[in-house]
């Protein structure tokens, strides 16, 4: 399990010659799918950032990223930001906001989110717009 806030600042580098293309900007999720789709890369404050699938990272560590290739543009989703979001049941009721979230680097599927009123399981969420990450009714588990 890794956190995206962990995630957040890694270096991402080319196979072989090991460039750095830059930093790990934020992470790209699809909450519907309850999956990580794209990293966004920092790279200084004069380049464009550049977005990559997470289809195209040939490994995932603790230390760095390494990605095939940057590839063409392909398809790039709106990024709204995980971390810092308000949580919301799908009855517009309150849950907090998103602390951190788990997820599996291999299969990029999300495991838990850490909200400011517990951990809610990956399978709860259903939406992530630019107002909230929007939930599935239920009780938040709260740590003891």
């Amino acid at each position: 399990m890794m956190l995206f806030s962990r995630v957040r600042g890694l270096p991402v580098l080319t196979p072989g010659d090991a460039d750095r293309l830059g930093v790990v900007r934020a992470l790209t999720v699809d909450a519907a799918s309850g999956e990580v789709t794209h990293v966004r890369i920092g790279r200084g404050r004069l380049r464009r950032e550049a977005v990559v699938a997470w289809g195209a990272l040939r490994a995932v560590g603790p230390d760095m990223l390494i990605v095939r290739s940057l590839g063409g543009p392909g398809e790039v989703p709106p990024h709204r930001d995980l971390l810092g979001s308000r949580v919301l049941t799908e009855c517009g009721e309150e849950r907090g906001t998103v602390l951190d979230a788990a997820f599996d680097p291999v299969t990029a599927r999300i495991e838990a989110v850490l909200t400011t009123l517990g951990e809610l399981p990956a399978d709860r969420l259903l939406g992530l717009g630019d107002h909230a990450l929007v939930i599935r009714t239920g009780h938040v588990r709260h740590r003891v």
